[in-house]
């Protein structure tokens, strides 16, 4: 089993930053695929980034490009998303999301573990 807790949301102006954290437990996080997710009231989860299980290889949705950046540090079982030039349109819950698969996937259903999600909001 793996347990994933997020941290870093908040409250920050438009064109501002937030970086996200995602912490997990278990030995074999190294072996995982992980990816940020969000939501925002009435809407499905929308994928955000992803990256592989060694952080040579991310990928992001089209909306993120060139503002978010996925990363990784197995030593200290932990991804991070770093958010840049934030508009109002990035508010949302943010997830964090491993699947037991070194790949990665834009899919939900391609994640096993979710963790119990952060709040990003941004004012315009």
């Amino acid at each position: 089993q793996v347990q994933l807790v997020e941290s870093g949301g908040g409250l920050v102006q438009a064109g501002g930053s937030l970086r996200l954290s995602c912490a997990a437990s278990g030995r074999t996080f190294r072996n995982y695929a992980m990816g940020w997710f969000r939501r925002t009231p009435g809407k499905v989860r929308e994928f955000v980034a992803g990256i592989n299980w060694s952080g040579g290889f991310t990928y992001y949705a089209d909306s993120v490009k060139g503002r978010f950046t996925i990363s990784r540090d197995n030593a200290k079982n932990t991804v991070a998303l770093q958010m840049n030039s934030l508009k109002a349109e990035d508010t949302a819950v943010y997830y964090c999301a491993g699947r037991t698969t070194g790949g990665g996937s834009s899919r939900s259903d391609g994640y096993d573990y979710w963790g119990q999600g952060t709040q990003v909001t941004v004012s315009s």
